[in-house]
């Protein structure tokens, strides 16, 4: 029925229950902790009468089933790009992908690839799901560690990420396992104890029984059930940092059951003290093991932050490499698992937010209502681009898909529609934060669009080699010259202007163009593509160095030696010796400082987003010789400004 990657690496057993185990700890906190809120926050008020804590029970095991289970672990995980994940994962796959056999595929493929609109709405959804992750990053901690309102607990868990994924999860992973063995074992003890008729929650009868009684109440309780499937978007999204069977493993192996009975055991609980519903958890804790089970759930709040943490990492780097968000500083934690990653800037970033909404906030009830609608929105978009995959891609039965579409879109509207409810109490938080984070990739990559567009109109022609005649052989030095371009065909504008500001050349000149493709890696001897520019005798070539968003560029000398190994390979013979002798001569980058400025007769608003917008970000982000880690002392620039 499915696609199945066939490119997922094999891995041996105890690797997998490696991976599993650290992903307890990294992607199950936020997840595993909702049994700490999700009874107070359904029923805000009072609770009705013992049926209706049967329906809200049965509400719970089947969203937890329907939506991690169901949807994510044995669905949305097989949806990752060459074991990537997350929204961008998804539009790479689209982007990639071309093979289609089925008609209505194929229609909408030529839709997609004709259409301008098309593709600016798939982009824009795209980068809204994104976002509304991030947006999650931000909020997740702050319902986390609200429950101690303490800014120190961020600070210090935003002060560990710089050890990386990995440590972090094998520090965290024996707390979160714990914690999931400790509710599940409470959670059976309850429902023994007090009501084990709550089985029959397990009957989805009780659902329909819940809203003819209750209404509208019940439609406006989904608003607090949703919030026991939050952290189900983080197994996709922090895919990258462990593997697809690492996640399934640790979902219906451990997480799922554990939670299914910590929610029965609070619902049994329930049917006998209703009137401790806002502090259901604690309450239904045996006495001998409160204080126990306290500083455990204190360590699994904190915790709990964890999972988004990671993926707003993982998020940020694939928008980078395909150009949606401005340059940043990029961490690999681990020498063996290449996604894990830590990103400075960001985890600032994030750290601050969460402190301004903790102390802004300060109550659970309104940050909740904030968190659903993140949620939510995350799996509306996620369920949109899997319908494309599985139409496009994986070429499922139509029938197939019209019911996944029906079952998932209709129960996810449901609850966005219920969500949406609260907008004013908290809910228009993730928005705003989506919002502003929308408008930052957008502009950063219309103006880098634009900036290239303007590029490519103003390269100068290989003819313009040979109009330069014999001067441009007599005025060489000797050493190899890398000229940095994003053209993959021409001449950029910037080099007359090197030829205009410089007396000579070096004696072999190399347009190097570093291209991001819509791709997990490119394997290292596929990296270069390599031409010649003008006549054999000017020894000037064009290499075009392709990245995957997943792949970490090397250092600049390992870089050099690649390249010469490669260009080697691609010359004659009588000129590796010609090669050698420049390259033994030094290796000098040239890098045109572009400024980039709306023209003259652009509209107001243009002129605002140019000038000063995207201006701003490239001054705050990482650009040039420092992006591309470049030495001073190897590196030449000439500066020309962009009108676009």
């Amino acid at each position: 029925m499915f696609y199945l990657n066939l490119s997922l690496q094999a891995v041996s057993l105890a690797t997998v229950l490696q991976l599993a185990f650290q992903s307890i700890g990294v992607v199950y906190g936020d997840i595993g902790i909702s049994p700490l809120y999700v009874f107070a926050s359904t029923f805000t008020d009072r609770i009705p009468n013992k049926e209706d804590i049967t329906g809200a029970l049965s509400l719970i095991i089947y969203s937890l089933t329907l939506f991690p289970l169901i949807k994510y672990v044995f669905i949305v995980l097989w949806a990752n790009d060459n074991g990537d994940g997350g929204t961008f994962a998804m539009y790479s796959l689209i982007c990639k992908h071309s093979k289609v056999s089925a008609i209505p595929a194929e229609k909408i493929k030529e839709a997609l690839e004709k259409s301008t609109f098309a593709k600016t709405c798939l982009l824009s959804i795209t980068l809204l799901g994104t976002c509304m992750v991030i947006g999650d990053g931000i909020l997740t901690p702050c319902i986390s560690v609200v429950v101690m309102i303490s800014v120190a607990i961020l600070v210090a868990l935003f002060s560990i990420q710089r050890f990386g994924t990995e440590k972090v999860g094998y520090t965290f992973a024996s707390s979160i396992l714990i914690w999931y063995t400790f509710i599940g074992i409470i959670g059976i003890s309850n429902l023994i104890r007090h009501d084990s008729t709550m089985l029959k929650a397990f009957n989805p009868y009780h659902i329909f029984l819940y809203f003819k009684r209750n209404h509208k109440q019940a439609w406006l309780s989904l608003g607090g059930v949703v919030l026991c499937i939050t952290g189900s978007e983080v197994m996709f999204a922090d895919l990258g940092h462990f593997s697809v069977r690492s996640i399934q493993i640790a979902f219906a192996g451990l997480v799922y059951p554990c939670l299914i009975f910590a929610y029965m055991g609070q619902a049994a609980y329930l049917s006998i003290f209703p009137y401790d519903v806002s502090h259901t958890f604690y309450k239904s804790t045996p006495e001998i093991i409160y204080w126990p089970m306290f500083a455990v759930a204190v360590l699994a709040s904190i915790i709990a932050s964890q999972a988004m943490i990671s993926a707003t990492f993982s998020i940020i780097k694939q928008s980078v490499a395909l150009g949606c968000f401005p340059q940043v500083r990029i961490i690999h934690t681990s020498p063996k698992h290449e996604g894990q990653v830590y990103i400075p800037e960001i985890n600032f970033l994030l750290m601050f937010a969460c402190v301004m909404v903790t102390v802004s906030f300060k109550e659970t009830t309104k940050i909740g209502n904030a968190y659903g609608i993140a949620v939510v929105a995350v799996m509306i978009i996620s369920s949109s681009l899997l319908t494309l995959i599985m139409l496009m891609i994986w070429q499922t039965s139509l029938i197939l898909i019209i019911l996944f579409v029906i079952i998932f879109g209709s129960f996810e509207l449901l609850y966005f529609s219920s969500v949406l409810f609260k907008f004013t109490e908290g809910g228009y938080l993730p928005l705003t934060f989506a919002s502003i984070l929308f408008f930052v990739m957008y502009v950063w990559h219309y103006v880098q669009t634009m900036r290239y567009n303007y590029e490519v109109d103003q390269k100068v022609s290989t003819q313009y080699l040979s109009s330069l005649g014999s001067n441009l052989i007599i005025s060489r030095v000797p050493g190899v010259g890398l000229l940095y371009t994003e053209l993959t065909q021409g001449l950029p504008a910037i080099f007359p202007h090197f030829l205009t500001n410089l007396p000579a050349i070096h004696s072999v000149l190399v347009f190097v163009s570093v291209t991001y493709l819509p791709v997990n890696k490119v394997p290292v001897d596929e990296r270069f593509l390599l031409r010649r520019v003008g006549p054999k005798d000017y020894k000037m070539y064009r290499c075009i160095a392709r990245y995957g968003y997943r792949d970490k560029r090397v250092g600049n000398e390992e870089f050099e030696n690649l390249l010469m190994e490669h260009l080697k390979s691609y010359i004659a013979k009588e000129e590796i010796m010609f090669l050698e002798t420049s390259r033994n001569a030094g290796v000098v980058y040239l890098l045109g400082h572009t400024e980039v400025r709306a023209n003259e007769d652009s509209c107001l608003f243009r002129k605002i987003i140019i000038d000063y917008v995207y201006d701003f970000l490239r001054r705050n982000s990482r650009q040039g010789f420092v992006a591309l880690q470049i030495p001073n002392r190897n590196l030449l620039q000439v500066g020309m400004n962009y009108y676009i």
